[in-house]
């Protein structure tokens, strides 16, 4: 079984005169391959959770909120089990004009290739893909035929791929990869990679479109 969780850092605002949007957005996926894996992620999420955070209903990890001590606490229960990350990051600047009223479009485009970096070629004997839910029905439907169009080629046919969108405080594998995402996209954002270079073993794919 391979488990790839999905998720973004920034914003694809573009009106950078009368808003303070961010400067690049970044897509990331986790690739977790083999069940026993992917428990020990989620269990490093879980514990982290209740060793470090506030003890409140719908407590988290996320990126921009959990601090660099957490996160590095969170990485040395996991740095031990196999994992893989792939990011692209768009600079939004050289984005044509055209496309930036494109957003849903813009954003299944840059996560298609960073899916495309992910050897899918590879995988046995099921593919879950698991989204953070940031979409309506009608842009999911959108996303979920786009990818399994863009990927078919990829794969075995034989082998199935599930496509899961749901929140981060119901899938912890959302809630690591939102920390991945965070760091790699803090990185261009404000030239700040301390926490990334915490992770940076495990990064097989990293780099911007529209350099």
């Amino acid at each position: 079984m391979w488990y790839l969780y999905v998720d973004e850092s920034g914003d694809l605002g573009f009106d950078f005169f009368a808003k303070s949007p961010s400067k690049y957005f970044t897509v990331c996926v986790l690739l977790v391959r083999g069940v026993e894996r992917n428990r020990a992620i989620l269990s490093a999420v879980k514990q982290t959770i209740r060793r470090k955070l506030p003890k409140r209903d719908g407590a988290e990890l996320k990126g921009a909120r959990t601090s660099l001590e957490v996160k590095q606490y969170f990485y040395r229960r996991v740095q031990n089990v196999p994992f893989e990350i792939f990011a692209l990051t768009l600079n939004k600047r050289r984005v044509y004009q055209d496309l930036q009223a494109k957003k849903d479009r813009l954003y299944n485009f840059i996560a298609r290739l960073v899916l495309d970096r992910v050897p899918l070629a590879d995988a046995t004997p099921r593919i879950a893909l698991t989204m953070d839910k940031c979409k309506n029905m009608a842009e999911i439907a959108h996303f979920n035929q786009y990818v399994e169009r863009q990927v078919q080629g990829q794969i075995d046919p034989h082998i199935p791929l599930d496509i899961v969108h749901t929140s981060s405080h119901e899938q912890r594998g959302l809630q690591a990869v939102d920390l991945f995402s965070w760091g790699i996209f803090r990185g261009y954002e404000r030239r700040d990679e301390e926490w990334k270079r915490v992770f940076a073993e495990k990064i097989c794919f990293d780099d911007v479109y529209l350099k």
